[in-house]
């Protein structure tokens, strides 16, 4: 499947496996009364902290142990926000390497896809800040959650 393939398909609701919340703030408008690039980033950042809250968890035990580094943000801009509002940001795994692994967004307003970004995103170890393999329960949790072709 090609980036535009998998962008356009970004784009469909019924991809997502997680879903979270947020509220469009006045301070995220820009001088031209819409929502800046940089807000609606800052929601794919939350549905990425949510993905890993929700997917990436050892029960009562936290966050499987291990870091991660974003490397790459690709991100598409399909339509304009306003004030006030909420939007919901979906997120899905598209790839999962030996260490790294590819996160599909999207952000929405209603129906309407407003934004959607690939991330690519490395395991490293918390101690050595070495790159390490996605191994075990980690790699469970990242699989379990791939995108359904």
């Amino acid at each position: 499947m090609t980036e535009k393939d998998t962008m356009t398909q970004l784009t469909d609701r019924a991809v997502y496996v997680t879903w979270t919340k947020d509220r469009v703030r006045y301070s995220d408008l820009d001088p031209n009364g819409h929502v800046n690039n940089g807000a609606i980033n800052q929601f794919f950042e939350d549905g990425r902290v949510h993905f890993r809250e929700a997917r990436m968890s050892t029960g009562g035990a936290g966050v499987i142990l291990a870091g991660f580094v974003v490397v790459r943000f690709a991100c598409v801009y399909h339509a304009e926000l306003g004030y006030p509002g909420e939007v919901e940001i979906g997120t899905v795994i598209l790839r999962v390497g030996n260490s790294s692994y590819t996160l599909g967004q999207g952000v929405f307003a209603g129906d309407t896809c407003i934004a959607t970004a690939e991330v690519v995103t490395v395991c490293v170890d918390p101690a050595t800040k070495k790159t390490k393999p996605i191994e075990g329960k980690l790699r469970d949790a990242l699989e379990s959650s791939l995108l359904k072709a």
